[in-house]
């Protein structure tokens, strides 16, 4: 019998989903008070590595670093092996954490929750491997190159899990210049709904 996750096309968004493109210019992080909303959804949208964490049966979260992609609907994917405990732990609990890391010092991180469903769209998991690949090289892969990922995709068992982003939680970076300074401050954040709109600040 096969352990491979179940596959849904629940969530399916239909061709009019499309990837975002490689970001050369990743939002950063304000240094002095939160994000807003939207810079949330800026830093998620232009990063793309992440710490995907699941719960586990016994132990406590088990977490991995993954590249991720962002497409236009707000969705975060990533490609993974379905024989991958990822996979099987989405079939079993939809319910994921995607810590994404900044890249620049000082770090900010921002925590995504997400429903993540295993997605059966094939094309799609190209498409994701194809731009997982620039994501690591810096380099599109070029067309012609597809039909060898999609073996890859095939050989590996490969599956794509669709995260659909609810909440965010985020702390800003800070950083020690030196044992003396006075100005090192810190605040507590909190969770917000992936959609919050902005505040209205009255000019």
């Amino acid at each position: 019998m096969s352990t491979a996750p179940e596959t849904t096309n629940q969530y399916r968004v239909g061709t009019s989903a499309r990837l975002l493109p490689l970001s050369k210019d990743p939002f950063q992080a304000p240094t002095d008070r939160d994000m807003l909303p939207s810079e949330r959804r800026l830093f998620v949208q232009t990063h793309r590595t992440c710490v995907f964490g699941y719960g586990r049966r016994s132990d406590g979260p088990a977490m991995s670093i993954v590249y991720y992609v962002p497409d236009d609907n707000g969705d975060l994917l990533v490609a993974t092996m379905a024989e991958r405990a990822k996979a099987k732990a989405v079939a079993r609990n939809g319910k994921v954490s995607l810590c994404v890391l900044d890249e620049t010092w000082p770090f900010a991180y921002l925590q995504v929750y997400c429903e993540a469903v295993i997605d059966d769209d094939e094309e799609t998991l190209v498409d994701v491997m194809m731009a997982v690949a620039e994501r690591m090289s810096g380099d599109p892969v070029p067309a012609e190159m597809r039909p060898a990922v999609k073996a890859v995709a095939e050989q590996e068992g490969r599956v794509l899990v669709r995260c659909r982003p609810y909440a965010t939680f985020v702390t800003p970076p800070r950083h020690l210049h030196s044992n003396n300074q006075q100005e090192l401050t810190h605040w507590v954040s909190a969770s917000m709904p992936w959609d919050a709109p902005d505040p209205v600040t009255n000019s």
